[in-house]
């Protein structure tokens, strides 16, 4: 997904693993339709181990991107709140072979497959995001009314795992986004969202940057 995706991948997609198969049930029912709806209290718990763990990472860490560990104090992050756990409907791409050239931060171009629109309702309005794929990684690059001020301008990203997906359905948990690593450090090179992946909403969940 980034050029430092290779050193995140693992991290997130063992943090989602556990979130989903210890505390969540989540399961397709035989129609195929997935439950968002989480023990509160669970979930609170598991998501600040989560956060602690890669705050750990991010101070001891050897591909972690800070520069400065020694005053690392903890990454910022809104309280974790499951109204922004939302079941998505997935609208697929007739065309499998869709491809979408994504800008980096350095300049440079990635390209991604498109897998689908996740179409969903967030603080009482629609609203829709693209969801692409790099290699069998499933990602949302993503800005919102946060961006630029309480969160990373550059915008934020989830990873869904296949535990998140159906045919037709997705859960988007929006308290596991996070910034990418040019975000603490220039030197790495980060996709940014495309324009169609502009919340006019403000997404007050996952991680911060002031």
């Amino acid at each position: 997904m980034l050029k430092n995706k290779y050193l995140l991948a693992g991290v997130f997609l063992l943090i989602l693993a556990v979130l989903y198969f210890s505390f969540f049930d989540n399961s397709p029912s035989s129609s195929g339709n997935l439950d968002a709806t989480v023990n509160a209290e669970q979930y609170n718990q598991q998501l600040s181990e989560e956060r602690k763990k890669k705050d750990d990472s991010f101070k001891t860490g050897a591909d972690s991107p800070l520069t400065d560990k020694a005053n690392f104090k903890g990454l910022s992050y809104f309280p974790a709140d499951p109204s922004y756990r939302v079941i998505a409907r997935l609208e697929p791409f007739a065309d499998k072979t869709q491809k979408l050239v994504v800008r980096m931060s350095d300049g440079s171009e990635e390209v991604y497959d498109k897998f689908a629109h996740a179409v969903f309702n967030l603080n009482g309005e629609t609203c829709r995001l693209l969801i692409v794929k790099l290699a069998d990684t499933y990602s949302i690059l993503f800005r919102d009314a946060t961006s630029g001020k309480e969160t990373y301008g550059g915008g934020r990203y989830i990873e869904l795992s296949q535990a998140q997906l159906t045919a037709n359905q997705a859960i988007l948990d929006f308290n596991t986004a996070y910034n990418p690593y040019c975000a603490y450090n220039p030197t790495y090179a980060c996709p940014l969202p495309p324009a169609e992946n502009k919340l006019t909403v403000a997404v007050n969940a996952g991680e911060r940057y002031h």
